[in-house]
């Protein structure tokens, strides 16, 4: 058997699923007797990598007109996924959410990752979109963040002032599309199996016992749930 169960996650910090399932995946761990075996990589993936903020952007307007559906299904959704959040112990504000391109993040994620800080630094992101109406595009919010999480700010400003990393976040979105990610979040159990969606914490329990179990891996996923959980893709969040 491995030493290490090793899970990967696509997740972008715009998708508030992404936080929930964090959440929950993080609750499976608890319950898991082998969470110390256990190595998360936080992997990049873009909802809308086109996307380009103004300062008058309302949440739910924009949602409306993406989709193109009303006002009413948009703020319904946020509603929902509120809910959701605080069944995990989440505090979702929407209405305090600047909206923004993740791509920096991102780049930034990749090098906390170089010094094994990625999950603290997932944990932040997502806090200052979701929870503190923070601009996780703002070059000088971003620096405070990695700061926090303890990355040197020489390193910081050597990222953000360049493009750094940005190859290595198109990467990890080829290989989401390379084994038919539609929807983030998307976790891969050592490279065996793979669960789509915030899905509840006892299916993400399951999932780790039957693969530490088994000791054996394989190289192409293999999706355990036949129906998709909650996630965001590029058609909304469902």
């Amino acid at each position: 058997m491995e030493n290490k169960l090793k899970i990967q996650i696509w997740s972008d910090i715009m998708c508030p699923y992404c936080y929930i399932g964090k959440r929950r995946i993080e609750g499976a761990l608890a319950q898991f007797e082998h969470k110390d075996a256990v190595e998360i990589e936080w992997k990049s993936f873009q909802l809308d990598s086109s996307f380009v903020a103004s300062e008058d952007d309302d949440m739910v307007e924009h949602l409306a007109t993406k989709y193109q559906k009303d006002k009413l299904w948009a703020q319904e959704m946020m509603d929902s996924m509120t809910q959701n959040a605080k069944n995990s112990g989440l505090d979702f504000h929407f209405e305090k959410a600047v909206m923004a391109n993740s791509f920096n993040a991102h780049r930034l994620l990749h090098l906390a990752k170089k010094h094994n800080l990625s999950d603290e630094l997932e944990e932040l992101l997502f806090k200052a979109y979701l929870t503190e109406g923070k601009n996780i595009n703002d070059l000088l919010s971003l620096s405070k963040l990695g700061l926090e999480v303890g990355l040197d700010i020489k390193e910081i400003e050597a990222v953000l002032q360049s493009n750094v990393y940005a190859k290595e976040v198109q990467e990890d979105i080829l290989e989401a599309q390379s084994i038919g990610v539609q929807g983030v979040p998307f976790f891969v159990f050592d490279n065996k199996y793979a669960v789509s969606g915030a899905q509840h914490v006892e299916t993400f329990v399951k999932t780790l016992e039957k693969v530490w179990e088994e000791g054996k891996f394989i190289s192409k996923p293999t999706l355990l749930n036949t129906t998709d959980g909650d996630s965001c893709g590029i058609d909304g969040c469902d």
